[in-house]
């Protein structure tokens, strides 16, 4: 005879697995360490201040 299986657990368990896959897609996608993060507001910043020095008022 073949074994028992539960169908519920198995379906938990690939699901649990999809997760974990999808997951680390978007660790690789979308994660930046925290240098890059503070690197690229600095600079978000620094072009901001720049474009405020180099407005005319009327």
């Amino acid at each position: 005879m073949s074994n028992v299986v539960n169908l519920n657990k198995a379906r938990k368990v690939k699901d649990r697995q999809d997760a974990g896959d999808q997951a680390k897609q978007n660790r690789v996608k979308f994660g930046r360490s925290k240098a890059e993060k503070t690197s690229a507001k600095a600079q978000a910043d620094k072009a901001r201040s720049a474009l405020d020095g180099a407005k005319r008022e009327t």
